[in-house]
């Protein structure tokens, strides 16, 4: 007998709960040493809210944001924290795909992977 055997709605439960609740944490400690990085580097600096600044340009895409993680910049740590707080859910609706598919409900799986190509869509797409 092999561990799909004996694969229940309560384990699917439980192993998304902790999907859920892993990404959540990891998000927050990124985007935490992101934040302590930036009041570390820049928690003097006057600021100034007259004029509205947005984020620059390179951490508008995950390629940039990756980018800036790599060399360090704190801006682009926080938004890759941001990053996983929104993949956490996807990766939610993707296992679930994989749950429903090993207990053989084709109409759960079907479902599932309508919302999980609209939300693929609202992000990459749009």
């Amino acid at each position: 007998m092999t561990i799909w055997a004996k694969w229940t709605d309560q384990k699917t439960e439980e192993i998304i709960g902790n999907l859920l609740r892993a990404g959540v944490l990891l998000a927050a400690m990124v985007v935490s040493a992101g934040a302590i990085l930036y009041l570390v580097r820049h928690g003097e600096a006057p600021a100034d809210y007259r004029i509205f600044r947005g984020e620059p340009t390179d951490l508008r895409h995950v390629r940039g944001i990756l980018k800036n993680t790599r060399e360090g910049h704190a801006r682009g740590i926080i938004q890759l924290g941001v990053l996983l707080l929104i993949a956490t859910p996807v990766v939610r609706v993707a296992f679930s795909v994989f749950a429903f598919a090993l207990e053989k409900d084709r109409m759960y799986v079907i479902f599932t992977l309508i919302v999980l190509s609209v939300l693929m869509y609202s992000l990459l797409g749009a």
